[in-house]
Parts: structure tokens; C-alpha cells; sequence
């Protein structure tokens, strides 16, 4: 890792190269994206069993999971992880829950109504990354919140295996979720489907879940067609710490991000050098016995940063800017440190709250903003699962006592027919 001191003179400066990591240009991608999606709304279901068969080297009879496979896969699992999946849900479902609008109405005067109709989505689709990379955490993670918002339509399109059958932790997962459909393709094809539809998947209303770049560049060509929840970067951590951290579970806590990805980016941002070099050599030998060190190795060799600060203040102005996905709180009394926090996906406390905690278990949603857009942005929620109506009802006293500010508002934009509206209903008066 690198050891870097930084004040409020360089710290802009030194994270530059984690701001900027991901790869600017999207050209070559884009155009391959562009004519898949082109081919599957020519196509359709012919294109995606072609495509799967390009790109997986699968040649499929049918695209859809029947209820014989789920229930294969549910005999597959070991029972044990099936319960493993229960206890999640009730955690993830039962924090879920929490974040529910209510509709309401509220009167004003004698004859004004105004509220808000809260309702569900109607169709949505998710999409779960499969093969080596396969997540039934994402399945929880994606699904749950939209069923607790009340969707009556959730699609799941995850790629199959070598053996043309879908990875059966993902099924186990699906069927515990209660997804309605499951289809075995993947790609940038398979976000075309959920937008175009095709003979066998109807078309969404909006897209959910992580997947590579082509994924993440066909989500963005679809938006517009269709709602999506975000375009996720490559992943991050960032650990504020103090000498009271304990160096191997901080080690240990920017290994579990490094190997997602080589891109992936490990941060600790700490007031103890001495603290930083022990992490630093806490990594160096733990990376010796984990087994996805290949990709561990690239992502600390090129963004595991520890940024040494002379405060915490300072420490939380360098997290703030970088804005990470998951950020983690280990000090002496970490809750009182969280007012400091103003930019970030997730946040964990303490020793004993590590990120793996909020990825699988906890409750909270593992859906985040990457790549600094905590800024602006939230974890995937019950919100990003439902739409808002607006309830307006004025009767003729109401609208008469306000009718001249509402013309004036329209004369002034040149929207006369605008003020036509209003003025019709009083000619007689």
C-alpha cells in the first residue's frame, strides 16, 4: 500500500487518481451494446439464445427456469445455507419495511384537497451477475426491497452455466425472495429484453442489479425506455481510523473489497502512521493465504492508499471529498464521529461491524452509490420501487380567489391558452 501525508493544501491533489479510476472511454463497448440491443429488438428470443450461445457457449432450448429447476436447485442446496437465506430476508425485509410512504391527503380551507398516492412499479427487472461470478446475496439485496414496496412483477435475468442450468444458490435464493420469472440470459442482451421485450420476457418498467461493463453500458442506453436504479463503478472501502483500530481486521477489512475487482479501491485514511504501516504489513500477510489474490494483489498495488492526516476532522474532510461506497468508523466512540460523515453509501461502526456485515446479513441494502456519487445519490431503497402522484382538487370558490395569479403566471410565459383554461370557467360571472 501507499503511505501518503496530506493537509488541506494536497489532499485534492492525492486522491485524484482514485477520483478518476475507472476507464474514460466507453466507445468500443458502446458500439457493441448498441447493436445487441439493435438484434434483440429485431430478433427477439432468437437473438438471446444466439447470443447466449456466442458469448456462453450455451445452446438453449428454452430461456425460461421452469419450477422443475427451482425445485431441483432447492434439493441441490444444502439446507442449511436455505435457512442462511430465511434469516437474511427477515433482517433485509424487516429494515425495508421502515422505509414505507404512506399516501395521505390533507385538506386546505373548505373546498381544497391536496396529497400524494403512493404506488408500487409495476414490472421490474433484475438482474443478477452469474457463472464465477454468481450472488444470491444481490437476489436478497434487489428483490426484497421491491417486494416490500408492493411490485407485482419481478423478473429476474441471470446468465446460466457451462451445463445451460442457472447457478442453483441464485435459484435458492429466488425461489426464498418469491421472484415471479426467471430467464437464463445475461449480457447486455438480456437488459435489452427487459426493455424491448421479447416473444417469451415482457417488457419492464424498470431495471435493477450490478453486472460488467456491458451491462452497465446497456442500462445506460435504455434509460429513458425505462427507469434504472444506477451505473455502478468498481467498488470501494474506506476506513477512518485512529490507534485504537485493531491493524488486522483493518487488513483484513481492505482485503474483502480488493478482491472484487483490480479496480476496486481500498482506502484507510487514519491519524496513526505507525497504525498505517502495521496495516500495511497485515495485508502483506494475509494476502498470502487468501485465494483470490491475483485480483487482490492488482487492486492494492494500484489504489490501496492509506492517507496519514495530523486530525480526524481532516480525515473526514478526505472521505467526504472521495465519498465512498462503504465507509467504516474505526475509533474510540465511533458514534459520536458520525456527524462528519457527509458522503457516503453505507456506513459501519466500529470493531465489529464490517463491511461483509452489511453485504450479506444486517438488513441495510448493498446496493450503493460508487465512484463518488454518494454525493448525490442513496442506497437502493423501498423509494427506488415506487412512484408518486400528486392529488390536487380545488372547487370554484377556491380556484375563483386564486384565478387571477394563475393568469398572470401564464400571460407572462406567452401561454395564453394556459390562462384560457382558468379564465373560461368565470365568463359568466
Amino acid at each position: 500500500m501507499k503511505i501518503i501525508k496530506v493537509n488541506e493544501n494536497n489532499y485534492i491533489n492525492e486522491i485524484d487518481s482514485i477520483l478518476n479510476r475507472s476507464d474514460d472511454s466507453f466507445d468500443e463497448v458502446d458500439k457493441i451494446v448498441a447493436d445487441i440491443i439493435k438484434q434483440v429488438r429485431k430478433d427477439g428470443d432468437k437473438a438471446l439464445i444466439d447470443y447466449t450461445e456466442k458469448f456462453d457457449g450455451i445452446k438453449l432450448c428454452s430461456i425460461k427456469v421452469t419450477k422443475e429447476e427451482i425445485d431441483e436447485a432447492l434439493n441441490n442446496v444444502d439446507k442449511s445455507f436455505i435457512q442462511i437465506l430465511e434469516r437474511a430476508k427477515a433482517n433485509i425485509t424487516g429494515f425495508h419495511e421502515k422505509q414505507l410512504e404512506n399516501s395521505w391527503i390533507s385538506g386546505k380551507g373548505t373546498d381544497i384537497i391536496l396529497g400524494q398516492k403512493v404506488s408500487p412499479i409495476g414490472r421490474v427487472g433484475v438482474y443478477v451477475p452469474g457463472g464465477t461470478a454468481a450472488y444470491p446475496s444481490t437476489v436478497l439485496m434487489d428483490v426484497l426491497p421491491a417486494k416490500v414496496a408492493g411490485v407485482k412483477s419481478i423478473v429476474m435475468v441471470t446468465p446460466p452455466l457451462k451445463n445451460g442450468k442457472v447457478n442453483p444458490h441464485i435459484l435458492a435464493a429466488a425461489a426464498v425472495c418469491g421472484v415471479d420469472e426467471i430467464y437464463k440470459v445475461g449480457g447486455a442482451q438480456a437488459v435489452a429484453a427487459l426493455a424491448y421485450g421479447t416473444e417469451t420476457i415482457k417488457p419492464v418498467n424498470k431495471i435493477v442489479g450490478p453486472g460488467n461493463i456491458f451491462v452497465a453500458r446497456a442500462k445506460k442506453s435504455v434509460f429513458g425506455k425505462v427507469a434504472i436504479d444506477m451505473i455502478a463503478g468498481p467498488s470501494e472501502v474506506l476506513i477512518v481510523a485512529d490507534s485504537t483500530a485493531n491493524p488486522k481486521y483493518v487488513a483484513a477489512d481492505l482485503l474483502a473489497q480488493a478482491e472484487h475487482d483490480k479496480l476496486a479501491c481500498s482506502i484507510l485514511v487514519t491519524t496513526d502512521e505507525e497504525l498505517a504501516k502495521k496495516v500495511d504489513a497485515e495485508v502483506e500477510r494475509q494476502l498470502g493465504y487468501l485465494k483470490r489474490t491475483e485480483i487482490s494483489r492488482a487492486s492494492i498495488d494500484r489504489f490501496g492508499t492509506a492517507f496519514i492526516t495530523d486530525s480526524l476532522e481532516m480525515a473526514f474532510t478526505v472521505s467526504n471529498e472521495i465519498a465512498p461506497e462503504h465507509m467504516e468508523i474505526m475509533t474510540e466512540n465511533p458514534l459520536e464521529k458520525l456527524y462528519m460523515v457527509e458522503n457516503a453509501g453505507a456506513i459501519f461502526l466500529g470493531q465489529y461491524s464490517p463491511e461483509p456485515l452489511g453485504d450479506y446479513y444486517a438488513g441495510p441494502n448493498h446496493t450503493l452509490p460508487t465512484s463518488s456519487t454518494a454525493k448525490y445519490s442513496s442506497a437502493l431503497g423501498v423509494d427506488a420501487f415506487i412512484k408518486r402522484s400528486s392529488i390536487i382538487y380545488y372547487g370554484e370558490k377556491s380556484l375563483g380567489e386564486c384565478k387571477d395569479d394563475i393568469m398572470e403566471f401564464a400571460n407572462r410565459e406567452g401561454l395564453d391558452a394556459h390562462a384560457n383554461s382558468i379564465g373560461v370557467r368565470y365568463e359568466d360571472q
